[in-house]
């Protein structure tokens, strides 16, 4: 967009991990970190890349994200592991939980790894897709507190649970899905207050229950697809935070109940394509599917028609050729924020 700010993916990077090594964040956690905010970023995941790091900030000075967690494996039986994050940041939990669950998948075919207490956690396709460069299907889901609204009600009750599956192709980067189970995550909102922009009706309710086209104003995301999207976010409390000994949702809502806090649990699934159809085969498959896919007839006012993932491939290819764009909004709140920490603002152009 006219006006934007211009930042290489390298340079983008390196902002990232020393804002986040300067917040006490190791340097490998905080490399891991910063590569998950900028493949975001390059993907056009704008909502969940770098203009998250003010918040980032200020949970790790209040302890809410813990910069040097002490991750353990609390249980492994046959596909099954829960770990427990210590509040780690989300994207090194969600990175350990899947190369635990890959671990469980080369032994028995299928990992299923819970991780418990972990902090948010970004595009959670980068996580689905460690599975799928290494050769299996990859789904990952996430729980946390409440942020949306269940169907029919005017408050936040249910978090805006996302999915994620990636599986590999041939020729052909991995298939990959990455959604929320409300109309839009909240990092959309934020793209929308930074670019000084109107959110479209049915995106979110102010603190009030009322619907607003006020990014600012907007506090409870709604549901996709209605009552869909709730029991959606609904079922994944049941199979992610119940399942794993740490339920968030019931003990928000009962009465005396604590809204706030950050805490969050994920789960990760490797399932081993080898074990039902030779891997060569499943690519060339997957390749075919995205080529039939490709050559439909087009709507009207449609230029190309992408298989789930190939749209953040295009945008990929494009920014890793001419580099990010950050709105001005962006850029200023992210000098605001890592000022006081003495961190320079990457080079533009």
């Amino acid at each position: 967009m006219s006006g934007d700010i211009i930042v290489t993916a390298e340079a983008l990077r390196d902002f990232a991990a020393r804002v986040f090594t300067t917040c006490d964040v190791s340097n490998e956690d905080a490399a891991l970190w910063a590569d998950i905010l900028v493949w975001a970023n390059l993907r056009g995941v704008d909502s969940h890349g770098v203009l998250r790091i003010p918040r980032y900030i200020q949970t790790l000075s209040s302890g809410n994200i813990n910069a040097r967690p002490n991750i353990t494996v609390d249980r492994r039986a046959g596909a099954i592991a829960v770990i427990d994050c210590d509040n780690a940041p989300g994207p090194v939990a969600m990175s350990r939980a899947m190369e635990e669950a890959l671990e469980r998948a080369r032994n028995v075919h299928i990992g299923w790894c819970i991780a418990r207490n972990i902090t948010h956690t970004g595009a959670i396709g980068y996580y689905a897709q460690i599975a799928a460069k290494a050769g299996m299907a990859g789904m990952v889901m996430i729980a946390s507190r409440p942020m949306m609204a269940y169907h029919g009600s005017s408050v936040a009750a249910l978090s805006t649970n996302p999915l994620a599956i990636a599986v590999p192709g041939g020729d052909h980067p991995p298939l990959t899905l990455d959604m929320a189970s409300s109309a839009v995550s909240m990092g959309k909102v934020l793209e929308a207050r930074d670019a000084g922009e109107a959110i479209p009706d049915g995106w979110a309710l102010d603190a009030q229950g009322h619907m607003t086209n006020d990014p600012k104003a907007a506090s409870i995301l709604m549901p996709l697809g209605g009552a869909k999207g709730s029991s959606f976010s609904l079922m994944l409390e049941c199979l992610i935070s119940i399942m794993g000994a740490n339920p968030l949702i019931e003990q928000i809502l009962r009465p005396g109940g604590d809204p706030t806090g950050f805490r969050q649990n994920g789960l990760a699934i490797a399932i081993d394509i080898a074990a039902f159809i030779g891997l060569d085969e499943y690519g060339q498959e997957i390749d075919a599917l995205a080529a039939a896919l490709k050559a439909l007839p087009r709507a009207e006012g449609v230029d190309e028609i992408y298989a789930p993932g190939e749209r953040g491939d295009a945008v990929l290819a494009e920014r890793e050729k001419h580099g990010i764009p950050l709105p001005q909004g962006t850029w200023d709140r992210l000098a605001e924020a890592v000022g006081p920490l003495g961190v320079e603002m990457p080079g533009v152009g």
